[in-house]
């Protein structure tokens, strides 16, 4: 989920006299994956990983670490924003970016306190496989960056893309044979863990697509500042968290595919108001509810796509199987900037407001298409919740 540092540059990034400049620094996640996610595979035991993601053996846990993970991320969102904006309005954009340095440092030397101590597991490096997989990921995201960048598809953006499906291709080869391998490619036959990576690469391509319109819209076309812009999203940012723990709640009651189904529904509906938005109407009738409800239904979706990712693996894939859900969520950011931009382009660039409601038209035909197709792809079976405290 967006940290604080993310959120400053979902503000920080539109700052500019023109578009898409700046789509480097975008609202949302960076341009490079957090591949090494798949080190939980090494980090953690099985039950232990298992019990991280709030699911034991196909059940969910009592306490729900994923909500809660997802509710803080939520509120980093939501702190990110405010301060993105005051720093842009500040020192400048650039302080958007410098600020996850500190932001790192801080998280880094927190570490040994906050995680618990672990004996270490013996276990073989892929190094090739984590290479390559690294490599096709970084490259797939690169050339997305590249295309949101330019508006448009160009040779520098495709080049990217046609090298990252090279090194996956590479990589599921060099899986088949490696004697330790870092993924089993059968987990990808099992609707599970595809079911789980198509959510959270749609859900994360809408989120950070409206940040990156809304932001463009409020502060080129109506000329709010980055801290003005920063405050329309806050309750933007704490209605993903309150859609997390909701959805949470809803996925133990009447199981995944309803879940998901129901938060895609709602982020179409909340997308419906954005379809008619105008160059001078009120951004608080329209443009804020619209988001409001569009990440309530996020957060709903992506509590959704870790639990159908993860409730029924094996404990031993739960750690490969969060690592092929993050890397979805890398990659939906980009997606979703990628794909939106070039159809706002035309309308951002000449003041008008034709481009946004052509790109939020866009993302109201995506959600209302991803939720018809997870009533085929999500499994529909009701996780069932454990006893005892799993959460740490």
């Amino acid at each position: 989920m967006p940290a604080c540092g993310a959120g400053a540059r979902g503000v920080a990034g539109v700052h500019g006299d023109h578009f898409p400049s700046g789509i480097a620094d975008r609202g949302g996640e960076p341009g490079w994956p957090r591949c090494p996610t798949l080190a939980i595979r090494a980090a953690y035991g099985p039950q232990h990983r298992a019990r991280r993601t709030g699911v034991v053996h196909g059940r969910l846990a009592r306490h729900r670490p994923c909500h809660r993970r997802l509710s803080f991320g939520g509120t980093g969102s939501a702190a990110g924003v405010l301060l993105g904006g005051a720093l842009t309005d500040g020192p400048g954009r650039q302080w958007g970016v410098c600020v996850n340095v500190p932001v790192g440092l801080v998280a880094l030397a927190a570490l040994p306190v906050l995680l618990p101590r672990q004996l270490p597991q013996p276990a073989r490096l892929d190094l090739p496989g984590a290479v390559l997989v690294a490599a096709g990921t970084a490259s797939l995201i690169y050339g997305l960056v590249r295309a949101g960048d330019a508006g448009r598809v160009s040779t520098t953006a495709v080049l990217p893309v046609v090298g990252a499906l090279v090194l996956y291709a590479v990589f599921a080869a060099v899986e088949r044979v490696s004697r330790a391998a870092l993924m089993d490619l059968r987990m990808f036959t099992r609707r599970p863990v595809p079911a789980g990576a198509f959510l959270m690469l749609v859900a994360t391509a809408l989120l950070i697509g409206f940040s990156f319109l809304g932001s463009v819209y409020l502060q080129q076309q109506r000329g709010y500042s980055p801290l003005a812009t920063g405050l329309v999203f806050l309750p933007v940012a704490v209605a993903t968290g309150i859609g997390a723990r909701l959805g949470s709640q809803l996925v133990g009651r009447t199981g995944s595919l309803t879940a998901a189904v129901a938060g895609l529904v709602a982020t179409a509906a909340g997308t419906m108001p954005l379809v008619w938005l105008t160059a001078d109407g009120s951004v608080y009738a329209r443009l804020m509810p619209g988001l409001v409800i569009d990440s309530f239904g996020i957060g709903v979706a992506f509590v959704t796509a870790i639990t159908a990712a993860l409730a029924l693996v094996a404990p031993e894939e739960a750690g490969l199987a969060s690592g092929v859900v993050n890397t979805s969520h890398e990659v939906g950011g980009s997606m979703g900037v990628a794909v939106l931009s070039p159809v706002a382009a035309s309308g951002i660039e000449h003041g008008v407001a034709d481009g946004f409601t052509s790109a939020f038209t866009v993302s109201a035909i995506t959600a209302t298409a991803s939720a018809l197709i997870t009533l085929v792809l999500v499994p529909h079976r009701k996780p069932q919740t454990t006893g005892g405290p799993h959460a740490h």
